[in-house]
């Protein structure tokens, strides 16, 4: 009897947590949040190939059109600039991060501390 009660009040039974993974608790969504932003800063980097690729093709089949050679290197530029950011963001967490925490992957790594700790 108590076997079908317990199938009645659960009938989907319980999920386990695969290893590697840790619930919200042990800092799971500080993880998930980490792990998007270093996903967001690849997909900046690989953007940043495909339009370094665009501008160089923009630039050979310029020819002579001075306009066109200007679209190519404002676009090879607004793409330097773009990376320099992206880079910098990180130096400058790190920095941060260093003087106000004492550890430069204080704000690399999100850590949220709840009361008394």
């Amino acid at each position: 009897m108590l076997n079908l009660l317990t199938i009645l009040l659960s009938p989907f039974g319980t999920v386990d947590l695969p290893p590697g993974i840790s619930s919200l608790e042990d800092g799971g969504l500080t993880n998930f949040i980490s792990n998007i932003l270093k996903f967001l800063i690849v997909i900046a980097g690989v953007y940043a190939v495909f339009n370094f690729v665009l501008a160089g093709l923009a630039f050979m089949s310029a020819g002579d059109d001075p306009k066109k050679m200007a679209g190519a290197w404002a676009k090879i530029w607004q793409t330097l600039l773009g990376l320099i950011f992206a880079a910098g963001a990180f130096v400058i967490a790190s920095l941060a991060g260093s003087l106000l925490f004492g550890d430069p992957d204080a704000l690399l790594q999100l850590k949220i501390f709840g009361p008394g700790q």
